[in-house]
């Protein structure tokens, strides 16, 4: 799954000490861990050199980023093991989970989180105490191609379209186009899926601290699964693709619904492409529209040797500065409350317009955290499995929703 490219650091430069062996505990080295990959490789070092080291040289403190392959398994085993880094990447799926082993360090009298977006920092706090802060957020947004929409002579998506409306648009696109080409491209998980159940006003988790598989539910899962079954949807993988930026990247694919982590791929991989982006289509029945919030926090491992330094790097690495050279290289959205009026968001770039509609996405209708509260990964499975089944004819809907109930009420009593 591709939704948190952007948000971590994906590789830094030889000299910045990437994939050099952890040295957690020694004097003044701050080992730093994260995602493995190659995407934001220049990005990245440029933001270290430029936005980090300057900060920290005068204290003779030696920043090593880590990258790790597997991530959200390598630092549970890490920091059960001892051998963590100093700093290290909490996801918002797995914060909760994390924190309750006490391997993470608070960070109230440390650092101050108040400049921070609250909503964001409640993800990662837990008991009246913050134990990482959010290095920056997304939402989805619907890409389009451009060139495919105006070779099939059919109107641009925009941000007042239904579900009807968009899967009128995409089907025309595919049926005009003809074989080889698809409307849009629907990956079997949550993370995608999510926002449009959200739309219809379903709640991941109730007050109670189960989750329902209602109507409201049923209504965008059929949907969703239907484009599919009726042949306008593709998953990834059946255009040899891993993600929606690759099902865009390829040009046989007219719409996917991806964060602010797609527009450097997109640089970097289709710089011919002419894209554009618009709000997510809205629910016929409720009328809103939905979007999930994802984000990712730089927290401190508990057993760390260097705490003042480490403290020091965080600062570092969640200054103005750094958050805004991220926003404009198309990483992610800032999670400073300052700067989510930044002039950036204001441009009329592909990629400005891009941000502006992440950035929308988390406050127009129905945006629900990405994060399943204190359940983790494990609670996005039976929906994960129910809309693969139902996409790949094995089960109908009505059967997929009840045996996705009965995991999720396994996994919740856990």
């Amino acid at each position: 799954m591709r939704k948190l490219v952007a948000f971590g650091i994906i590789a830094a430069t030889a000299a910045l000490g990437v994939g050099a062996n952890i040295v957690q505990g020694q004097a003044n080295v701050i080992t730093i861990g994260g995602y493995d990959g190659a995407t934001d490789t220049a990005i990245v070092g440029e933001l270290i050199n430029k936005y980090v080291k300057p900060k920290l040289d005068a204290d003779g403190i030696t920043v090593k980023y880590v990258p790790t392959a597997d991530f959200g398994k390598s630092i549970v085993n890490q920091l059960s093991a001892g051998t963590a880094p100093d700093l290290f990447y909490l996801e918002d799926a797995a914060a909760q989970g994390l924190i309750g082993t006490g391997k993470v360090l608070p960070l109230n009298g440390l650092f101050n989180a108040s400049e921070f977006v609250p909503s964001l920092n409640k993800v990662f706090s837990q008991s009246g105490k913050q134990y990482g802060i959010a290095k920056d957020f997304n939402t989805l947004t619907m890409y389009y191609n451009k060139d495919l929409f105006d070779q099939a002579k059919v109107a641009y998506p925009d941000s007042d379209d239904t579900w009807n409306d968009f899967e009128t648009k995409v089907t025309k696109v595919q049926t005009t186009l003809g074989k080889g080409y698809y409307g849009t491209c629907f990956p079997a998980e949550y993370a995608r899926f999510g926002a449009f159940a959200a739309s219809t006003g379903w709640k991941p988790i109730l007050a109670g601290g189960r989750t329902i598989l209602d109507s409201r539910f049923k209504s965008a899962f059929a949907f969703y699964t239907g484009l599919v079954k009726k042949g306008f949807a593709v998953k990834p993988s059946q255009v040899n693709a891993g993600w929606g930026g690759d099902c865009i990247k390829s040009g046989k694919v007219a719409t996917a619904f991806e964060g602010g982590w797609a527009l450097g791929f997109l640089r970097d991989n289709a710089p011919n492409l002419k894209y554009g982006t618009a709000l997510l289509p809205k629910d016929p029945a409720s009328g809103k529209r939905g979007n999930l919030i994802y984000t990712v926090a730089w927290a401190i491992n508990a057993g760390t040797k260097n705490k003042a330094a480490a403290v020091k790097v965080l600062t570092a690495l969640t200054s103005v500065e750094a958050q805004q050279f991220v926003l404009r290289s198309g990483l992610a959205l800032p999670s400073r409350v300052s700067l989510q009026a930044d002039p950036y968001l204001k441009g009329t770039s592909a990629e400005q317009v891009a941000f502006k509609n992440v950035f929308t996405g988390a406050t127009d209708g129905n945006a629900v955290s990405f994060a399943p509260d204190k359940f983790g990964g494990d609670w996005y499975r039976p929906i994960d499995e129910a809309l693969s089944a139902v996409m790949d004819g094995q089960k109908s809907v009505d059967q997929a929703i009840k045996d996705a109930q009965t995991g999720l009420d396994r996994v919740m009593k856990k």
